[in-house]
């Protein structure tokens, strides 16, 4: 690793094949902890290359715990690392969507550089972590709705979990777990903090024969946000997104902000779901339940989309599918 760190100081990158054998010794655990959070902050210091990326991913696909569930289902994710410490957008979208009767088979992990990831979310309302396949077909069949905890079926996320939480910023393995559901779902939608990481993450997906969106708030969100334009890249191309195109408001940061505890952000997850929270924290969250089934749906217009994930809302329907997965 001296070695190596010396290379990538002077602007080294890694071949595919390199990469791949790097995650690979990770996972075997070959690396101190201060080689590896040396080996993190390089790429904070530099971007990651596409090479890069492919190479540790299909290694992390490779190491990943196997899991047989059907594909035809969604996972909704975004990298984290953006720094806006939203509630937890996503994982409240993913139970819109089960409530809209699709199916999504969710990865997450728990906030690294944030208050409060999809794991700490889902923790703190009960749910039990598991890579017991029953556990989670049954799920998956009755709820329409699983969750894979990352670190259970990664043992290289494993690893330097408690590195990056040491280092509470943003750091390459950010990128990695939208990437590396281990199911591979065949609609993935998926949310990255700048253009660079979108534009990286759609030359990875063009050949991958699944059907994907990513997005990237102008604003610097990992996550359509309605404070700004969001650029998205799909299987047909690229295009810009605006609040109007949902048929919703523009809105303020303030008005999307999380709580500064992971209780407090549950408040704000359960009000949602409840339909008593502020109409701009309901707002953000359709609109990203509506690029998802506009994901599964290409032919369907956006505002329609909106239609059907504020029906899964009102009807309580999301927050029936919450709450039987936690009873589940």
């Amino acid at each position: 690793m001296k070695k190596l760190l010396n290379l990538l100081f002077e602007n080294y990158t890694l071949s595919e094949e390199e990469a791949y054998q790097i995650m690979v010794e990770i996972s075997e655990e070959k690396y101190s902890t201060i080689e590896l959070a040396s080996f993190l902050t390089i790429f904070n210091m530099r971007n990651i290359t596409l090479d890069e990326l492919k190479g540790y991913r299909r290694a992390l696909l490779d190491l990943c715990i196997k899991i047989d569930l059907p594909k035809q289902a969604i996972d909704i994710v975004g990298t984290g690392g953006d720094g806006k410490d939203t509630f937890n957008i996503s994982t409240l979208s993913a139970f819109v969507l089960a409530g809209a009767g699709e199916k999504i088979i969710k990865q997450g992990n728990y906030g690294a550089s944030s208050i409060s990831g999809s794991s700490n979310m889902l923790d703190y309302f009960g749910y039990k972590f598991s890579t017991h396949q029953e556990q989670l077909k049954r799920e998956y069949e009755k709820v329409g709705i699983t969750f894979l905890h990352a670190p259970l079926f990664h043992p290289a996320l494993a690893k330097v979990a408690p590195i990056r939480k040491g280092l509470a910023v943003k750091t390459f393995f950010n990128l990695m777990g939208p990437l590396v559901n281990p199911v591979q779902p065949q609609f993935q939608n998926l949310g990255t903090y700048d253009i660079k990481t979108a534009r990286l993450y759609h030359y990875v997906m063009q050949n991958s024969g699944i059907n994907y969106s990513i997005s990237t708030a102008l604003a610097g969100y990992d996550e359509i946000s309605l404070t700004s334009p969001t650029k998205v890249y799909n299987n047909s191309g690229e295009f810009i997104l605006e609040s109007k195109d949902f048929g919703l408001s523009t809105l303020q940061p303030d008005e999307i902000e999380g709580g500064k505890s992971i209780e407090e952000n549950a408040k704000i997850f359960l009000s949602v779901l409840e339909e008593t929270s502020t109409k701009a924290q309901k707002e953000v969250v359709l609109a990203n339940a509506a690029l998802a089934l506009k994901t599964i749906y290409p032919t369907k217009d956006l505002i329609e989309c909106v239609a059907i994930a504020n029906e899964s809302l009102e009807s309580k329907k999301a927050l029936n599918s919450f709450q039987k997965l936690m009873k589940l």
